[in-house]
This record gives structure tokens, sequence and C-alpha cells, in this order.
């Protein structure tokens, strides 16, 4: 029956609202084989079996085992973390990582907790240097860091681990000298990184004194152990092999079946629990040569010179005849009589010249003082932008292996460069890739310990490619370096490829047409509005061009992070700010009294205010930038501090 209106009328069960149908199509539902067509029913019942195929892979299936990178450590089954919401019924965990991974994660960061980020000190280069080399995976990294008494090489199960050549100091009984802990060698291989590493090896052996073979005690002897030895053997250095792994003294003797590649000097020894390192550094520290003193430096006449009596006398008699030779006591006693003269010589000019002020030595004030000796510069990145060469260029050499594969890095390479009159650490750190692309236990470490030399660097350089632009991930790192309190400095690497042409007048590698600097830069800065007070270059780390500006830029910023204002001249300055051009909300609002300078590297204010609020984000940077627009602090970010003064009375 129908209505008046001509609609159909609805049957008894639907005249109330709660049980009235919705207007509008049917929701779809997943038809059925009897519902279709004849015709279309041998599609879906395959479809519907591809489906059921899917749905029941096993979990742990050889193809999903061989996709898994990093395997459980053996020992006690970890107690499953609960939460109290994780017992909700119907509430979802989080699946954006898997747990699995964090577990990982976590071991990694425990990890590298342990190692250390210690570089050499500035006067090292003239201590006596022993080399440490081997083919891959025979313990090197864990006995450089085993003598040098800290973690600073990474170690790890994977072959191949170290790369670059990495440096650290011993002692033994008063002594000290440089180790230089190298990848490992195989003399054959004639892949890229490989041969790279040997090349690094190579530098490494040449400019060592003694040079320690480090062997793998459990296992047979290889071709590649063979074929090391023999270059060795060549060198005519002092040699020793190490037989490693050797973890009780029962299995000492078996260090006799390797005399066989032709060392002397063979020493049993176990890195990992500390055995016959002693013995081992007893026979190295003997070969090495001795420290030199103050006696080394006088030079005893070897023949008998010519005085200007003696000269008098060849002249009148023609001829001069030698006098006899002086006892060891006469030559003694000739040598102290002329160093007594010359010293109170020197010390009757030093009288007449008048007095100079001295200059002190550059300090560093922040939380005490102490002495600068050298600016630490931290290149960082994302992988394959260019780190690497840019070592090499800065450095003036071939630090630091370079290759196209991403990821070629994995212990942080530092090099000191003295350049006018200054000394800058430069420290290559491993590319920082997402935790999402980093699958590898060696990966992990080396992202993780890039952050960990960031944070202990004056000045970093935020390395980005020109020919791809600033991506998400460069500004997560340069706010690594951000809130880390670091100096940055922006660098645009690879800008040859967006400026070189052909005869058609377009770019060699896309054909595009060639890039303006003017409208590059603004991009940059629209991408990392956060880093506004950073100065930005454009360089070519492959040809070398832009180096010295680099060096300039710095000097600059170093200098300017360790900027010093008086309390005065910040009096002087709040009076002529106007803070009402500042846009805060009116209960954030505060009233600054005065404010003082109280540390340097990064420049931290403290405020003195009526109450104690958090400082707005938008009038802390106003106030940054009004303190920039007068007082500099190039490249550097700025920290403030918040001190009411009614806090004293709130709190009684």
């Amino acid at each position: 029956m129908a209505n008046k209106d001509g609609s159909k009328r609805l049957g008894k069960k639907h005249r109330q609202a709660a049980t009235r149908p919705k207007k509008g199509r049917a929701p779809k539902s997943t038809p059925t084989t009897g519902a279709v067509d004849p015709r279309k029913r041998k599609v879906l019942s395959t479809k519907k079996a591809e489906a059921n195929k899917l749905a029941h892979v096993p979990k742990r299936s050889p193809e999903r085992e061989t996709k898994k990178t990093i395997a459980p450590e053996p020992g006690p089954a970890k107690k499953k973390d609960t939460r109290p919401a994780d017992g909700i019924v119907g509430r979802q965990k989080p699946n954006s990582m898997n747990m699995g991974d964090r577990d990982d994660w976590r071991d990694v960061e425990f990890l590298a907790a342990q190692l250390t980020i210690e570089t050499e000190k500035p006067d090292a280069k003239d201590l006596p240097l022993v080399a440490i080399c081997g083919r891959p995976n025979v313990g090197k990294s864990t006995l450089f860091n085993r003598l040098t008494g800290s973690r600073r090489s990474i170690v790890g199960d994977e072959p191949g681990i170290t790369r670059d050549r990495i440096y650290g100091q011993m002692e033994w009984f008063g002594r000290e000298a440089r180790l230089v802990d190298t990848g490992g060698v195989v003399p054959d291989d004639e892949a890229l990184i490989p041969s790279e590493i040997f090349r690094q090896a190579q530098v490494a052996l040449e400019e060592a004194d003694s040079i320690v073979m480090v062997v793998d005690g459990r296992s047979e002897l290889a071709s590649p152990d063979m074929e090391l030895a023999r270059l060795l053997l060549r060198g005519g250095k002092p040699l020793f092999l190490a037989v490693n792994k050797m973890d009780s003294e029962s299995m000492y003797w078996q260090a006799e079946n390797f005399r066989q590649l032709g060392f002397r000097n063979v020493v049993p020894i176990s890195a990992e629990h500390n055995g016959g390192i002693g013995d081992l550094l007893d026979e190295v520290f003997a070969s090495l040569p001795e420290p030199k003193t103050e006696e080394d430096f006088d030079e005893t006449p070897t023949e008998v010179m010519m005085t200007e009596i003696d000269e008098e006398t060849e002249d009148s008699d023609g001829a001069w005849t030698a006098p006899e030779a002086l006892t060891e006591d006469e030559v003694r006693d000739r040598l102290e009589a002329e160093r007594d003269a010359d010293r109170l010589a020197a010390q009757v000019y030093l009288e007449d010249q008048p007095t100079a002020p001295t200059e002190r030595p550059r300090m560093l004030r922040s939380h005490g003082e102490h002495v600068l000796k050298e600016t630490k510069v931290a290149i960082i990145g994302r992988p394959n932008v260019g780190k690497s060469t840019m070592l090499n260029a800065l450095t003036g050499t071939e630090r630091a292996i370079v290759s196209p594969i991403a990821g070629t890095t994995r212990d942080a390479v530092d090099e000191v460069v003295e350049r006018g009159g200054h000394s800058f650490r430069f420290v290559d750190t491993a590319g920082i890739r997402r935790k999402g692309k980093t699958k590898l236990m060696a990966e992990k470490l080396s992202v993780i310990m890039a952050r960990k030399h960031l944070e202990a660097a004056d000045v970093s350089l935020l390395v980005i490619d020109a020919t791809e632009g600033v991506t998400g991930l460069d500004a997560n790192i340069g706010g690594y370096a951000h809130e880390s309190g670091r100096s940055v400095i922006i660098v645009v690497n690879k800008w040859d490829l967006m400026t070189k042409v052909g005869k058609d007048g377009m770019r060699l590698w896309d054909g595009k047409p060639p890039a303006d600097q003017k409208i590059y830069e603004q991009d940059v800065r629209d991408a990392l509005k956060y880093l506004e007070y950073a100065p930005l270059l454009f360089v070519s780390a492959l040809d070398g061009k832009g180096v010295d500006a680099m060096f300039k830029k710095v000097e600059l910023v170093s200098r300017e992070r360790r900027k010093r204002v008086t309390t005065g001249q910040m009096n002087k300055f709040l009076d002529k700010v106007d803070f009402q051009k500042a846009s805060v909300p009116m209960n954030k609002r505060v009233r600054i009294y005065y404010m003082t300078q109280a540390a340097v590297a990064p420049p931290t204010f403290v405020l003195f205010t009526d109450k104690d609020v958090k400082m707005h984000f938008s009038f802390e940077r106003f106030l940054a930038n009004q303190i920039r627009e007068h007082f500099g602090f190039i490249g550097s970010p700025i920290w403030f501090k918040i001190k009411a003064r009614n806090k004293k009375k709130e709190d009684k």
C-alpha cells in the first residue's frame, strides 16, 4: 500500500525511528559464489583460493628467516614487558616499528654506551707508531681497544666492520706510543671497498715503526694470512705475530704451529680476556726507538773544527795540521763551557730588551676556564652526500675511504689540520639513517656513535647533496645539531654538478638549466627555517672548490661561539628593544628586569623576570633575533634560562 505522495509505505516494524532503514546505497559486501553470474564463478573462486593461501603463510617460513639480519644473543629468556593498557579489549598495539627491532636498538644503545669518542692528544704526532694488521674478523679491534684502554673501535661478529684507520695512544711502564687499527686486509680481493681497505692499511704500515700481525689461533692459516705475511717480511720492520683467541695457557702450544709464516716473535694472546698482553707489549716497546732527551739534541762533533787562530795559522804557513785528538773529558768540558757562554749571553740580551706584555693563551669560559687547544669540527649528514670526500679535501690527504656505496664509513675518522696558527680537528662521521632503514648491528652502532661525536664537537658541517636538495632526513640531522647546542654551517656539496653545462647550455647530468645560487639558497632557508642563523656555503669537495671559505667560516663561527657580552651591554640592549613587537599570548608575557650571559659555547643567557613561566617559543625566537642583530653570534644557537624574582616568596 502506498502513501499519498506515492512513496512506498513502511511496514509496522519500521515505523519507529530506531529501526527505520537508512537511505542511500546498501554497504558493499563480499559476494558469495552463488550470488554471481555463473560465468564469473570460476574467477571469483580462484581469487578466494589465492587469498586463503596468502592468509595461511607460516610465520617461521624460510623466506622470512632469511630476511632477518640480527640474531638474538643466546642467553636466558627475557621477561616480556607488560603495560596496564595492553590488557584492554579492542586496544591495538603500536605497529610502527617491529617490537623485536626495538629490542635490537635497545641492545645497540647499551653497546654504544660502552664505546668512547676519545681522540688523540694534539702532541701525539711525535710518539712512535705501532700498526695492527691482519685479515678480517681475527680480533684486531678488540686488541686495539685492549691496548688503548678504551672502546674506541667498533667490535662485532660481522667481518669487515673496521675500514678506515683509527688512531689511539697506549702506555706501558711510563713509555707512550701511538697505535693504529686497520681494516681486514685481503690482498687478492679486487672489489672496491676491500681494495680501499688494503690501500689504507698500506699507508699505516709504511709510517709505522713496529707492526703487529694478528691471526686467529682457533682456525687454520688462510691464503690472506700467508700473502700478508710475505708483504710484511719484505718491509724489514720489526714484526710480531699475535696469535689471538688463546683463552687458556693450555692452548699456548698451538701458537707454535704459526711459525711457518716466518715470524721470529710469536706471542699467544687473548685480547678479550687480557691474556699474554704484557708479554706482547714488552717485546713491542723493546723494538721501538728510545724517547729523545735533551742530551740527544746536543750533537758531539765527529771531527775537530778549525778555529780563527787555526785559520790565521793556515793562511800564514800555507798549511794546517790537525791538533791532537781530545779525550772524552776534554770534549765534555768544552761543550759545557760553550753552553754556559751561550746561556750568559742570552740572559744579558733579555735583560737589555724592554719587557713586553705576555700573551694569555686563548681561554674558553663555560662553567670554568680551560686552555683552548683545538677546534673540533664534526662533518654530519645522511649517507652518500660526500662527507668522506670533504674530509679528504679539508686535510689534503686520502684519509678516508670514498666510494659510491652508501654506508661506507663505519667508525668516525678524525684528522688534525694546522692552518693560520689555529688547530682544527675534523671528524668524519657515519651517515645517519632512519631507524627503519638500518638493519645491521654495525650500521646501528655507527649511527649512534655519529650522534655522540656530534655532541662532543664545537662546530658541525651539515652536508647536503645539491642534486637532491633538502630532504626530511637532512632537516632531522640539522635538528640534532641545533638541539645539542653545536654551531652549524650548512654546506651544499656537489655544486659543480648544478652549474656544469654542455654545448647546448643545459646541465650535463640531467639536461636541465643551470641552478641559480640565490634561488637555491632561498629554497634551503625555507626548508631549514630553524637554522636561519647558520651560514651557507656552496662547495665541490671533489674539485676542492670552497675549501678556503670553509676554513674561514669555521674559524669565524668558533670565535662567535665563545663570544661574551657584559651585563652592562645587555642592560643597554634591553632598553632599546621594543617588546611590543613580539607576538606572545598574554598569559606568557613576562617582564625582564635585567639579563646576563652565564656561559659560552653555546651562549647562554639568564633572564630575571617577574614570574616563573616557560618562555613562549615566539618570544624566545624574537629575543634571539634581537640579540643576533646587536651582538652577532653567527652560526651558534642561543639558549635562555628564566629566573623569577618572586619564586622564593611563592615557595615559602
